[in-house]
């Protein structure tokens, strides 16, 4: 069974996009979300496994619900907010410049490149560039006069 299950999420990667969102409507009974592929597998896979071995308890929904609870007073606009927009922790962020593909790996204080620590990435996008860039914008994480 498990191996089965392994298949068909391993089967996603070959799967056209249109594919995959008839997959989510045939394993969700409703319309798929209008974004990415990379969105659409990874829920697949999730709902995949949920149908097969299970999804969360009632006892962990409860649980985090009342995290959640004590972090935001219960206000669920607070809750959908995203204060802190910086890529989790060990995120690999690439772009490719003049030819060269860069680097740069996020980390718990900042931001990795070539080995050398960098408190933001508009410090990384200069040091490839050698001009004053938005490092939001030079990595693609925001659109240029976008608030961020």
């Amino acid at each position: 069974m498990q191996s089965t299950i392994v298949n068909q999420i391993v089967s996603l990667r070959t799967q056209t996009v249109v594919e995959l969102r008839q997959r989510w409507i045939a394993l969700t009974g409703s319309a798929p979300p209008p974004y990415n592929r990379q969105f659409l597998e990874s829920r697949l896979a999730y709902r995949l496994q949920e149908l097969a071995i299970g999804g969360l308890s009632r006892e962990t929904k409860q649980r985090l619900h009342a995290l959640g609870e004590q972090l935001d007073g219960g206000n669920m606009v607070v809750r959908r907010i995203r204060t802190d927009r910086k890529p989790v922790a060990g995120t690999r962020l690439v772009r490719e410049f003049r030819g060269i593909e860069h680097s740069v790996t996020v980390t718990i204080d900042g931001y990795e490149y070539q080995g050398r620590p960098f408190k933001s990435l508009s410090a990384v996008a200069r040091a490839i560039t050698g001009t004053r860039w938005n490092g939001w914008v030079f990595f693609g994480l925001a659109r240029a006069g976008e608030r961020i």
